[in-house]
């Protein structure tokens, strides 16, 4: 929308929990842009404006408002021309409101270099709802994914930690993990909460709701397993004999001295068993099992009764781990449709009752077919389930690969690696992405292979890796935590022409590998839908602008033995870098031909 005194239009997109707000001007309002300024009414709460972690070198020489933080961008516009808003993390940090929100985005303007005071004739006011997304019978969820972080460093520490050492099975969430530059006391709780944001809230719903209701069962298909909250619901359960598990037993979680958190927790699941039992059941409903490498769906299915009549499904990408929960970025997806449940419980009791066998599942109808939905209730979406034969399994794969080709819009990816020598079409169509002039392309993987960052004058797409390495962010920035073992990205989603009427979403555990579709158990879920294809390339797009700066500022190289010392260079202090600008030098190729700041800018507003 725009207003007579300004050319200014704002556009919101709706992510789950989160926001992105996209900003547009005539090229001649750019003139002495100085940047925006956004304010934020959530419903009846406190407004505030939004903030902005860089500043300008000399505030004394700008307009300030001396009742406003220095970062807030009353003070300090925002240089940009599209902003992601996650409420919570800098305002309401207590306790997020989620319902009706107002925007209100101000073009700001310089006089000689120096921020003039605001005009409010030029602000544009926008209404929308943010709320975790929630769209018939579908739910989506998403890990923080930013241990990372500047958010993360101020809350917790760099060097915080995740677990207590030496780590038992089971422990007190509770418990102290730290203390914080502040002085402020955190628990492994309150890390566990923050990081695993609206997915954790989803995982333990989902727990809970059998957990306080006796009629209602649990099957469970996992991966790694290791979040000591949950691994307590399991074992209670077991002793109500309510739940039923395939647990994957290849050799990262499985071995012979039995100290793997799944081997202990097999080992803990079977005593519950027996308390109920009084001497233990002749066969624990606890199955372990690989396929032929892997059994790598991540999945829960709530039923009601002897019957088992389906309530309710959560599958995605995250391992129910202390790490797939609270380090990795991830994703779950909750169904609450009989139909697709159903599908899903076939799925299980497969796997549970032939122990996660690969050649007695590839007997079965589950990995030969594309199983359609066209319920009113659910958008168009299909669901194939690995292991498949090489031939089904290239047939899913290259469908992908032919979309991604031939897209004219958009493409957006967080996949977890590119550089799996047997991956089949998809791999290499991402890595290639980034050369189209004719699209926008935007992906992070945790791979560092073909890496490409944004350049001035060129229209090439940007590919980031969400492990960086070491870094050494410029001031203000406080140091941040490193990923080292493990993975920061652990999603495996691709998003084609979200803000299209033909937008699609793939999803799921499937690492996107030929060979991986081939010898894991996964499942791959393809949803046509304008709104999840949104949500989904709205948490891309933020870890790969979050990750951009990052990778392009790595600790230097440790000098070779014996190699001669030589000292370090001096910090880079370069205007409109760390600072924010004092002219309107940033702004021109939003508009410049040919420059992939111009297609983001159309792309979004």
């Amino acid at each position: 929308m725009a207003t007579p005194q300004t050319s200014l239009n704002v556009k919101i997109f709706r992510g789950d929990a989160k926001v992105m707000i996209a900003c547009n001007l005539d090229e001649a309002d750019t003139k002495n842009l100085a940047g925006f300024t956004f304010y934020c009414e959530p419903g009846n709460n406190t407004p505030y404006y939004l903030f902005n972690e860089l500043q300008f070198e000399a505030p004394s020489l700008h307009t300030q408002v001396a009742q406003e933080p220095a970062r807030s961008t009353l003070n300090s516009p925002i240089q940009k021309f599209r902003w992601l808003h996650v409420p919570g993390s800098l305002h309401q940090t207590d306790k997020v409101f989620y319902g009706a929100y107002k925007y209100t985005v101000t073009p700001r303007y310089f006089n000689n270099g120096r921020l003039l005071p605001i005009d409010r004739s030029l602000s544009v006011t926008v209404n929308t709802t943010v709320d975790r997304f929630v769209k018939g019978d579908i739910e989506l969820g998403f890990t923080r994914g930013f241990v990372q972080s500047q958010a993360f460093a101020v809350r917790f520490g760099k060097d915080a930690p995740f677990k207590p050492k030496p780590t038992p099975l089971l422990y007190n969430t509770s418990q102290q993990a730290g203390t914080n530059s502040a002085g402020e006391n955190y628990t492994f709780l309150d890390e566990y909460t923050w990081s695993g944001f609206t997915a954790r809230e989803k995982i333990f719903a989902a727990v809970e709701k059998v957990v306080n209701d006796k009629t209602l069962s649990l099957d469970v298909l996992a991966y790694d397993l290791s979040e000591p909250d949950l691994l307590a619901y399991f074992l209670t359960l077991a002793e109500q004999s309510r739940i039923r598990m395939v647990l994957d037993d290849a050799g990262l979680h499985h071995d012979k001295t039995g100290d793997i958190p799944e081997d202990q927790f097999q080992k803990e699941f079977i005593l519950a068993e027996k308390k109920q039992a009084g001497g233990g059941p002749a066969v624990s409903a606890l199955v372990r099992g690989n396929f032929d490498r892997y059994q790598h769906n991540k999945v829960f299915i709530v039923t009601k009764g002897a019957t088992r009549t389906p309530v309710k499904l959560l599958s995605g990408s995250t391992n129910f781990s202390v790490t797939g929960m609270y380090v990795n970025s991830n994703h779950v997806i909750v169904f609450n449709h009989p139909d697709v449940i159903s599908l899903y419980q076939r799925l299980f009791n497969e796997a549970w009752t032939d122990k996660a066998s690969a050649p007695k599942f590839k007997a079965t109808d589950l990995p030969t077919k594309d199983f359609a939905f066209n319920d009113p209730a659910l958008p168009p979406m299909s669901i194939t389930f690995a292991p498949h034969t090489q031939t089904q399994a290239k047939a899913n794969l290259d469908k992908i690969t032919a979309r991604v080709a031939s897209e004219k819009s958009s493409v957006l990816f967080a996949v977890m690696e590119t550089d799996d020598k047997a991956s089949g079409t998809i791999i290499p169509a991402l890595i290639a992405l980034h050369q189209r002039t004719d699209i926008f392309s935007a992906g992070i993987t945790d791979s560092t292979n073909s890496i490409t960052f944004y350049k001035p004058s060129s229209p090439t797409g940007v590919r980031v890796t969400g492990k960086p390495g070491s870094t050494i962010l410029p001031p203000p920035f406080n140091k941040e935590a490193t990923v080292g073992i493990g993975h920061q990205i652990h999603h495996k989603f691709i998003v084609c022409g979200f803000n299209t009427p033909d937008a699609v979403v793939w999803l799921g555990s499937s690492n996107l590998a030929e060979l991986g579709e081939q010898q894991n158990g996964d499942n791959l879920i393809e949803i046509h839908d304008q709104e999840m294809a949104t949500v989904f390339a709205l948490e891309a797009l933020a870890l790969v602008d979050h990750f951009h700066f990052r990778d392009a500022h790595p600790a230097p190289a440790k000098p070779e033995k014996g190699a001669p010392k030589t000292p370090p260079p001096a910090p880079a202090k370069t205007p409109g870098t760390y600072y924010l600008y004092t002219d309107a030098r940033w702004a021109p190729s939003y508009y410049k031909d040919g420059d992939f700041h111009q297609t983001d800018r159309k792309l979004f507003s």
